[in-house]
């Protein structure tokens, strides 16, 4: 009997990127299913950034186990949940996802599996297996896994463990192969891009020169560094964010405006080391987005820290900031302080929501009349597409083409999104 395998993937690029691997390795095997009712086992590809991600994982889990489902639980949460083995039938840890095959056996034959020993795996050696799923035209490319940050709050480094570059050889041919199929943008994710390499004798930099130099008409979008790792290489990776094939998009993640928290974070930067990175990059670039990402209510931040915080993001002004409200994870230091109320932590949500959005109005209004090349990279709603212009701001446009270049002129805005009229095929 071929027993019918679907994946329902959950948090990162990094878990996505995961999947495709494993969709690959199984379709060897059994049968992917299109749909979760059709299949006999789903395999749960989890996140355990905060709690409530985890809680409505654990429930999900429940759902499909009382439908009849077989589930085995993947990705972070088997090394963060400490009931992992009781959430799911089975349970197989990022590492150990060239083995998904053997657990779906095993699982599907009534034994209960559960992989999570360390293991170092080079993923890229996986290039040729993996199916993407073919619903737009960006591929995600990992180029490591893992980190080198000791952060108090973060649970990710349990699951993933310390850096681990993929081979520079395997992540250029990985590329190429998806060029080759078609892939218009590649998006490059691990735990912190700036730190590849560092455990290896290379740098993201020399790897992005080496992507700028494939044939092809594609865009690469670099994902999250962190300022600590950026700025030591800043001059060469400036340098090669000068290519045409790299968008002008920069996640630099700052988390809070005051030292003093990011000392408590242990996030191994200065605010002045997060200025300095973006200082340049807007130098050099007349158009550059900027995404970062904030943790509000850490347990010592007080409302002068927030305050510090919020005048930062309005001194600054980045196009998209992502906000987190603290959200305390067994195993780790920041667990063991006491957790600010939850009023507060919403109270300050909402005022630094609203000022990125004012920020976003005012960024994206400056783009009116002007025109663009713009790729086209997936469907949107309503019978809509999304394009992105070479600094990956997103224009909404209609009647186009997946994967096509064209002239675009901007007609309207919000406060995360441009609307364009297309003038022609660019």
């Amino acid at each position: 009997m071929v027993w019918k395998v679907y994946i329902e993937t959950y948090g990162c690029t990094s878990n996505q990127a995961d999947s495709d691997i494993m969709r690959g390795i199984i379709k060897r095997y059994f049968a992917l299913s299109e749909e979760i009712e059709d299949s006999d086992v789903v395999i749960i590809n989890s996140c355990g950034v905060v709690e409530f991600t985890e809680r409505k994982i654990i429930k999900r889990a429940k759902e499909l186990r009382k439908s009849g489902k077989k589930v085995i639980l993947a990705g972070c949460l088997p090394r963060i949940a400490k009931n992992s083995s009781n959430i799911a039938d089975s349970i197989l840890t990022p590492d150990n996802i060239d083995k998904v095959a053997t657990v779906v056996d095993l699982t599907m034959k009534g034994k209960n599996v559960a992989l999570t020993d360390r293991m170092k795996i080079d993923k890229s050696d996986f290039r040729c297996l993996k199916e993407r799923l073919k619903t737009n035209c960006i591929a995600i490319v990992s180029i490591s896994e893992g980190c080198l940050g000791e952060c108090s709050y973060c649970a990710t480094r349990f699951a993933r463990g310390r850096l681990n570059s993929f081979k520079i050889d395997n992540i250029i041919n990985e590329i190429k192969i998806a060029v080759s199929e078609g892939f218009r943008e590649i998006q490059l994710t691990s735990q912190d891009t700036a730190a590849y390499g560092l455990d290896s004798g290379t740098n993201l930099s020399k790897l992005l020169s080496r992507i700028s130099e494939i044939d092809g008409e594609f865009r690469v979008r670099v994902g999250m560094m962190n300022p600590n790792h950026a700025i030591e290489i800043l001059d060469d990776l400036v340098e090669a964010f000068k290519s045409e094939k790299i968008y002008k998009f920069l996640h630099l993640p700052v988390q809070s405006g005051d030292n003093r928290i990011l000392e408590d974070m242990k996030r191994g930067y200065t605010v002045e080391d997060f200025l300095e990175v973006v200082s340049r990059f807007r130098k050099e670039f007349d158009d550059i987005v900027l995404s970062t990402d904030v943790i509000v209510g850490y347990p010592t931040e007080g409302e002068e820290s927030f305050i510090k915080t919020y005048e930062l993001i309005r001194y600054v002004k980045p196009d998209i900031v992502n906000i987190t409200r603290f959200s305390p994870r067994k195993g780790t230091p920041a667990a063991k302080l006491k957790d600010i109320p939850d009023w507060i932590k919403k109270e300050r949500s909402r005022r630094l929501t609203k000022l990125a959005k004012d920020i976003g109005e005012i960024n994206n209004s400056r783009h009116i009349s002007k025109t663009y090349r713009i790729l086209v990279t997936k469907e949107g709603k309503n019978q809509t597409y999304t394009g992105r212009t070479n600094s990956y701001r997103p224009v909404i446009l209609e009647k186009a083409v997946l994967g096509e270049f064209y002239k675009v002129k901007i007609t309207d805005y919000t406060f995360n999104f441009l609307r364009g009229e297309i003038l022609g095929s660019n």
